[in-house]
């Protein structure tokens, strides 16, 4: 379980707040998207759940861990994190040692490293590429090394900024699945992005920051058909969202096209379509 409480953060004393009285609970097995603009404390948020920054005041707690007085290699343990530039994060010679560095930090048994190295390598499309320099890969294939790396620890907790950056569509598709696939497991996920029907897909629950509070945290189905705060976060509900907002109350649960479908038959009536 996440827990923040009356957190605030900002870089040193004369700065503003980036982060602004921060109240959340997040429960194991959520799997929760936060939306907002450049700017909004997105990215800074969650590096207060991993330790990496410590807030100026208030509390985060990781399953009980106080992220304040907590080792960020004991935290590790529970949280992975993917960095939203894949640059950051690689700094191995091949991309198996890459996947293989943070199970060493963690003492994993040796003989459970290659296994698990090679069931990740699998999973993302890596198997033939686990001997190349990873900085001879793709954007997109440095993102899915980068992955690896944070899937292959096995921790309760994804945190994953922007995992679909440099993906093409069908790419995109195959990590999302992963993680929907991990979250069906009981892994917990907190992801940051700006593809809107990525959220609308995958995610539960979304949570908008503005100037570093939290201006809405709902149902992604209930948060995506509010247009102004949408706005403000510089996003569009989803193309299907917007068409039924245009329908009116009759269409306020659709989320997908099969929805979509099934309240157009639901409307149906002899000679055309009571909408």
């Amino acid at each position: 379980m996440i827990s923040i409480q009356h957190l605030t953060y900002r870089y040193d004393k004369k700065a503003p707040l980036i982060l602004d009285h921060i109240n959340l609970e997040i429960n194991k097995g959520e799997c929760v998207a936060l939306i907002g603009q450049n700017g909004s404390g997105k990215t800074t948020l969650l590096k207060q759940l991993n330790g990496l920054l410590k807030p100026t005041s208030g509390r985060v707690t990781i399953n009980g861990l106080d992220t304040a007085t907590t080792k960020t290699s004991a935290l590790a343990r529970h949280i992975g994190y993917l960095f939203q530039n894949p640059d950051h994060q690689i700094f191995c010679n091949t991309v198996y040692d890459e996947i293989r560095f943070g199970l060493l930090n963690i003492q994993c048994p040796p003989e459970e490293i290659h296994d698990r190295i090679k069931r990740i390598a699998g999973l993302l499309g890596l198997e033939n590429k686990l001997t190349r320099d990873p900085f001879t890969l793709s954007r997109g294939e440095r993102q899915r090394v980068a992955l690896a790396s944070v899937l292959v620890l096995e921790t309760d907790i994804l945190v994953l900024d922007e995992p679909t950056t440099g993906q093409d569509y069908r790419e995109c598709v195959e990590i999302m699945e992963i993680v929907k696939d991990l979250n069906r497991m009981g892994k917990t996920i907190i992801m940051v992005s700006h593809d809107i029907e990525v959220v609308a897909d995958y995610c539960e629950r979304t949570i908008i920051l503005h100037q570093g509070r939290v201006l809405e945290d709902d149902a992604t189905h209930v948060v995506l058909r509010k247009s102004e705060s949408l706005m403000l976060s510089g996003l569009e509900p989803p193309q299907i969202i917007q068409l039924a907002l245009r329908f009116g109350p009759l269409f306020q649960h659709v989320r997908s096209p099969e929805d979509m479908a099934e309240a157009v038959a639901a409307c149906a009536v002899p000679g055309g379509v009571r909408v």
